[in-house]
């Protein structure tokens, strides 16, 4: 199913934005550039190759991030992985030939990746492991990420943000999500 995010300024320093999904839509509320990570939330930092489960033990005030889970996935360069030059196809009328468009493995893997961190938190919603959901990811994967949700994870999304912190160590994302 296809969600759109149209973020929308309110009044002061609110925010609200919409996602749509299944023709029903789940306004999310909360003071502009500040993300809410409720006490016991799951928050989930990852790429495109890496994926940090952190439960968060403190308060939204004051974050206490532990790790609970790392997924991986090696995903080398598509120039890696490829084996053979992209193939030639002949025009049907004539002696025209033309190169058909190598495939992306890098691209092909993170998809992959992305759509096994979905089941991973539809597995985990399905179980009642989590009740607010906190997703950290790089834009192009976050967009990935809500194509693969379960309306059982959209549900429990409390926050979102735009950025790759997967690299770095989990006080100074605790930071980050204060900030």
């Amino acid at each position: 199913c296809a969600q759109h995010w149209r973020p929308t300024i309110a009044s002061g320093t609110e925010y609200a934005s919409t996602v749509h999904t299944n023709r029903r839509e789940i306004l999310r509320k909360g003071p502009m550039n500040e993300l809410s990570v409720p006490t016991e939330a799951l928050v989930v930092v990852g790429d495109g190759e890496k994926a940090l489960f952190l439960r968060n033990k403190g308060d939204p005030q004051e974050i206490q991030l532990e790790v609970e889970n790392i997924l991986g996935h090696d995903n080398p360069a598509t120039h890696e992985q490829g084996t053979d030059k992209p193939g030639r196809v002949a025009a049907s009328v004539g002696t025209a030939r033309s190169a058909m468009e190598e495939t992306d493995w890098h691209q092909l893997g993170e998809e992959r990746f992305t759509a096994d961190i979905a089941d991973t938190l539809y597995r985990l919603a399905h179980a009642n492991q989590f009740e607010a959901l906190v997703v950290v990811a790089p834009p192009k994967v976050l967009g990935n990420l809500r194509k693969a949700f379960h309306q059982e994870v959209v549900d429990r999304i409390t926050g979102e943000l735009p950025k790759d912190l997967t690299s770095h160590p989990v006080p100074e994302i605790e930071k980050l999500l204060t900030a």
